[in-house]
């Protein structure tokens, strides 16, 4: 049984922000009970330990965040969250106090001109919270995947995150002159600064590309929304290249299925199976 470093769950496909670079939700909006939350761990558990609770929606919007969190923590499972930080503030004891929490990532780039949250007080409870998260030992990641957008002013953004992080001028001035380039930055210790460019979701509106192609989709990831379906990537928000559904069928059989072998395979090559795949910005940073 072939191992995947991270499985993608989406517990809801719900959420509190609508971002001009989000492909947005287009399926019936849906809460993943604890109980699917269960199976689809139970199903998950052979191929890994760390799950993502990301795909689409806000995960920190889930009302039994607590209940999720304490399930995966009972199957041993390493949880990573990725979130826009507007809620971090009322979730901050859930999430300090769950045993399972690895890492928090949180988008910077949904403070974007016109949103209610792009002020002051947004980015000084995001800071606090990962200044206390990572004094707990968990790993915390600011994201701005914007680089090449020209609606965010990142400099004034690291400016006041520096202030309200309380880093020193070292600390400062080394991470200032890399805001421009891609990768990670350390701000503190568990602390980090993810730069990347912004990217096109996949979509089947857009040109395909006759590039050689490759994914790490079932190969190092594997995602499921909160309908129960398995889709290759983080990235089919949508559902377009369904392989099962892990509430009817066994993951095993559906991942052991012809449709996800064939992408399996497609990718070894360079050569996807899917015309969605030939479709997919992010996939040129492979």
């Amino acid at each position: 049984m072939n191992k995947i470093s991270r499985i993608y769950i989406e517990i809801t496909n719900v959420c509190n922000l609508s971002c001009s670079f989000c492909i947005g939700n287009v399926r019936v909006p849906r809460f993943m009970s604890t109980d699917e939350f269960s199976h689809v761990i139970q199903q998950a558990k052979p191929y890994t330990n760390h799950i993502y609770l990301h795909v689409l929606g806000e995960p920190l919007l889930h009302p039994q965040l607590e209940e999720v969190l304490t399930v995966a923590h009972r199957f041993g499972m390493n949880v990573n969250i990725t979130t826009n930080g507007t809620l971090l503030g009322k979730t901050q004891k859930v999430l300090l106090n769950a045993p399972a929490l690895r890492k928090v990532s949180v988008s910077l780039h949904s403070m974007e001109p016109g949103s209610p949250y792009c002020k002051e007080e947004y980015l000084r409870d995001v800071a606090s919270f990962v200044t206390v998260a990572t004094e707990k030992g968990i790993y915390c990641e600011l994201r701005m995947w914007n680089l090449g957008a020209n609606d965010i002013d990142n400099e004034a953004v690291f400016t006041l995150l520096c202030r309200f992080l309380g880093l020193d001028n070292g600390a400062q001035e080394a991470a200032r002159n890399k805001i421009c380039e891609s990768g990670n930055t350390t701000l503190a210790p568990r602390l980090f600064l993810g730069k990347a460019a912004r990217f096109t979701w996949p979509s089947m509106d857009e040109p395909p590309t006759e590039q050689p192609i490759f994914c790490h989709g079932l190969r190092s990831q594997m995602a499921v929304l909160c309908d129960g379906t398995v889709v290759p990537c983080c990235l089919d928000s949508r559902g377009d290249i369904a392989l099962g559904n892990i509430f009817q069928t066994p993951l095993a059989q559906i991942l052991s299925g012809e449709r996800a072998q064939a992408l399996y395979k497609g990718f070894s090559v360079r050569q996807p199976s899917e015309e969605l795949c030939r479709r997919c910005g992010y996939a040129k940073r492979f």
